[in-house]
């Protein structure tokens, strides 16, 4: 998959290397134009480094008179993202302008353009933009609508560029990449729960949330529609196909995975709720007056098992553990309890797995006994693995 960036003059042009990373990790080869204003707002360096390739600028080096031959562009992406697509990009594609090497190469194209545009409100709103746009679609451009939000201006409305993720779903969808999960609707937990003692203080974990974000966004390059359920955490992903549902505490966890799962295909269960709560939640901070302090708990409601116990023949159950000891056989254990088609046993103890990082190390067991060990790698890696085993199960 070979994807070419174009990169017009603006601000959100800051967007652009997470683009880049999300390309590469998919294993996309990336190559980027800009044009002469968007090197004011990121530098060749930085596109050049990430995309291991040079960047089109000009459309020759004065140097040392090397041609940036424009129709060997167009000849070898599989598509050109125009990202962002600024007001002035815009017109001068509707009206076949071509005034530096981006639009060269995309009069040049041979195959697809996908546009992004992006610009403050009253721009993207104005009738000679929305003629341009629809000029540019009938032109057999794709188009990805500005989305409603801040703006650099610091007014809000319609006009911020799309985010990467979904720009990556929408070129993977257009370059028909399959999509297994498309039509179909994933439910996940992420993050930690919080049990509240009183208004200052909870019982909680170290869950980060990482591994439940990679996998939403695993899902959502598989075309699938995604219900976040996430614990406090400050893991952050924008997606048209993404809604998410903000919790606190397992009880509302669990209240809204019940509102949810009757209308999902799949849940996968990452989140790493509090087994128990305090009884009672004091109205006030407790004071520090005693050498000692009692507590009682009482158990949260077990919300894979509410789910695998509710889930029809078409619906799938993936839990989460994490065990210090006899990891398989517990996992095993709680397969057959708890009635889940298969269980993700995540590793503890070992260098670069556990809470916070960036990578982790597991194991997936499903229902027949079937066992698979995966070594050390990126989340976002495990969780192409999950899915994988998951599309396994499908058949």
């Amino acid at each position: 998959m070979r994807i070419l960036i174009g990169v017009s003059g603006g601000i959100a042009a800051y967007k652009i290397p997470f683009l880049i990373r999300l390309l590469k990790k998919i294993g996309a080869e990336v190559k980027c134009i800009m044009t002469p204003a968007s090197s004011d707002f990121i530098s060749p360096l930085v596109l050049s480094t990430l995309s291991n390739n040079p960047v089109g600028i000009d459309f020759w080096d004065p140097k040392d008179g090397t041609w940036n031959n424009h129709v060997a562009y167009g000849e070898w992406a599989d598509l050109l993202v125009i990202a962002p697509a600024t007001a002035n990009t815009l017109s001068k594609m509707a009206n076949g302008t071509c005034d530096n090497l981006l639009l060269a190469t995309y009069l040049s194209m041979r195959k697809r353009t996908l546009v992004v545009p992006a610009m403050d409100l009253d721009m993207y709103a104005h009738p000679t933009t929305k003629r341009n746009l629809k000029q540019i679609e009938q032109d057999a451009c794709f188009v990805i609508p500005a989305k409603i939000g801040e703006l650099a201006s610091g007014l809000v409305g319609e006009g911020r560029m799309a985010e990467p993720e979904e720009i990556v779903s929408e070129i993977l969808r257009l370059l028909q990449i399959d999509q297994p999960f498309l039509n179909k609707k994933v439910l996940i937990t992420a993050g930690p729960t919080q049990e509240a003692i009183d208004p200052v203080r909870f019982i909680g974990n170290n869950s980060s949330g990482k591994m439940g974000f990679a996998l939403a966004e695993q899902a959502l390059n598989l075309g699938a529609e995604v219900h976040l359920i996430t614990g406090p955490t400050s893991c952050i992903l924008e997606h048209e196909k993404l809604f998410s549902y903000p919790v606190v505490s397992a009880n509302e966890m669990y209240e809204c995975v019940k509102n949810i799962w009757n209308d999902c295909d799949l849940g996968v269960f990452a989140a790493a709720v509090a087994d128990y709560r305090p009884v009672s939640v004091a109205e006030q901070k407790i004071k520090k007056s005693e050498d000692t302090l009692q507590i009682d708990l009482i158990k949260n409601p077990d919300i894979v098992a509410w789910a695998a116990t509710h889930k029809n023949n078409n619906q799938k159950v993936i839990g989460f553990a994490l065990e210090t000891n006899n990891a398989i056989e517990n996992a095993l254990g709680k397969i057959t309890a708890k009635k889940m088609d298969a269980i993700v046993l995540n590793s503890l103890g070992e260098k670069g797995v556990g809470f916070e990082v960036d990578t982790n190390k597991i194991t997936i067991l499903d229902s027949k006994g079937n066992l698979k060990e995966f070594e050390l790698k990126l989340k976002s890696q495990v969780a192409k693995d999950i899915f994988e085993f998951i599309l396994k199960l499908e058949k």
